[in-house]
């Protein structure tokens, strides 16, 4: 028989683990993006074993939440909060795979003379990086002011992407030797916005988790609008 103690302890250990696994995403995001702003290919190469370390760890968290829904079939609060760690996980590996799309282009990016100075993308980088962040700690604090404040942040993602895509088309356009670096930097950008909205559903879920409210599609605006 699982006491209640024995529950809260298993909960705890759960907390852990999503926060090394989004420690883990976290500073692998930051590494990809610095391997390509200081032509660091040896530091790309890092991010491929990195990747694994990611995997599993979302492996261990997903036999956690699922012994512990078989075992201890919860109710109510803690039964959303291991539901939306189920969906917190699949968010996390999915932004280390873009971490890893972005080492790769950076070691093509390195063996080729620089485009243009790195401006955009770092700061791309640097919020969606913030992004991962707070959502992890508005998901242990139970903060879902936090999480919306994440949500709000993708805007900022997605007006950079737009910014970086139009510099580069000019690029482009006006030397097609540009292309292949162009297309290359517009993958990354893609890259750290994809990151974004993988932060973006993971404050959703923490919405879900602490005021049972859904937001995904603005679904709680239509509700109030009924």
């Amino acid at each position: 028989m699982i006491t209640e103690t024995q529950f809260q302890k298993e909960l705890e250990e759960l907390k852990e683990n999503l926060l090394k696994m989004a420690t883990l995403v976290e500073g692998t995001i930051h590494d990809a993006v610095q391997s390509l702003v200081k032509r660091d290919s040896e530091l790309a190469n890092e991010i491929f074993k990195r990747e694994k370390q990611i995997n599993d760890l979302e492996l261990v968290i997903d036999e956690m939440c699922l012994k512990l829904l078989a075992l201890r079939q919860p109710m109510a609060v803690d039964l959303r909060f291991i539901t939306s760690a189920m969906k917190i996980i699949t968010d996390l590996e999915r932004m280390g795979d873009q971490a890893v799309n972005i080492a790769e282009r950076a070691l093509s990016l390195n063996q080729e003379p620089q485009l243009k100075p790195y401006i955009d993308l770092p700061r791309m980088a640097e919020i969606a990086q913030t992004m991962v962040k707070d959502v992890l700690d508005a998901f242990v604090n139970r903060d879902s002011k936090l999480a919306r404040s994440v949500c709000e942040r993708d805007d900022l993602v997605d007006g950079l992407n737009d910014q970086v895509v139009r510099e580069l088309l000019t690029y482009m356009m006006s030397d097609p030797k540009t292309i292949t670096r162009a297309v290359h930097l517009m993958i990354i950008a893609r890259c750290l916005e994809r990151i974004a909205d993988h932060a973006t559903n993971i404050a959703e879920d923490v919405i879900f988790m602490v005021d049972a409210l859904v937001i995904k599609h603005h679904a709680d605006v239509k509700e109030e609008k009924g």
